[in-house]
């Protein structure tokens, strides 16, 4: 009762430094994966490439800034001489920003990072990972779907881990009827890096086309 009103002025510092420090970032694209994942894994080297990829289409790269597939996206997009954005989380476990992020934040509440994530970001491209992969995916997809967001490209990487999942959306989900059949049409699953970018790029060219208003 007595700490509630200082937790709050500590909830707007975050809001208030986020919105400062990514103002500026242009287009940008967040790349969501494991902090577990080893530079060895197939995963690590697809997030390098996505990373990069994005860089060259004319991205921001924004990640969680942790280790594993963050710290992979981050390496690429900053390799390819992009900006490469780390959104921390204090947590016991992770040992702060990973070495490749050149805009860094950490934050303390989870959802004020998540605000900042779909704020500055106009596409989310999601490889292999644990339970705050699927939170901040499924996150995406509910404010897309709602029609909170524009609707801005989903895109699932590794068709073998992700497979299943979109297998038990389809026949459980859709076939119960817990969600509408177009709504899987909202995510897209690829094992290629180069058809991933290509997505997101031409979402943003419809977006674009939809939006003009010819003046006669």
């Amino acid at each position: 009762m007595h700490t509630d009103p200082w937790r709050v002025m500590r909830i707007q510092s975050e809001f208030v430094e986020g919105f400062g420090s990514l103002a500026e970032l242009g287009r940008a694209v967040a790349v969501f994966g494991s902090a577990r994942t080893p530079a060895d894994h197939p995963a690590y080297r697809l997030a390098e490439q996505v990373g990069a990829g994005l860089v060259r289409a004319g991205y921001t790269v924004i990640t969680g800034g942790g280790p594993g597939v963050m710290e992979a996206a981050n390496k690429g997009a900053t390799e390819a001489g992009g900006t490469s954005v780390g959104l921390g989380i204090e947590l016991p476990f992770e040992a702060g920003l990973n070495e490749y992020v050149n805009v860094g934040i950490n934050f303390r509440y989870f959802f004020v990072r998540k605000m900042m994530f779909v704020k500055y970001s106009e596409g989310f491209v999601v490889l292999p990972g644990g339970v705050g992969t699927l939170d901040e995916l499924f996150e995406a997809l509910t404010l897309v779907q709602t029609g909170k967001i524009t609707s801005f490209p989903i895109v699932l990487l590794g068709r073998e881990f992700w497979g299943p999942l979109m297998d038990w959306v389809v026949g459980t989900l859709v076939g119960e009827g817990m969600i509408a059949p177009e709504d899987v049409d909202l995510v897209r699953l690829t094992d290629d890096v180069d058809e991933c970018v290509r997505w997101i790029v031409q979402e943003r060219e419809e977006r674009g086309r939809s939006d003009f208003i010819p003046t006669s």
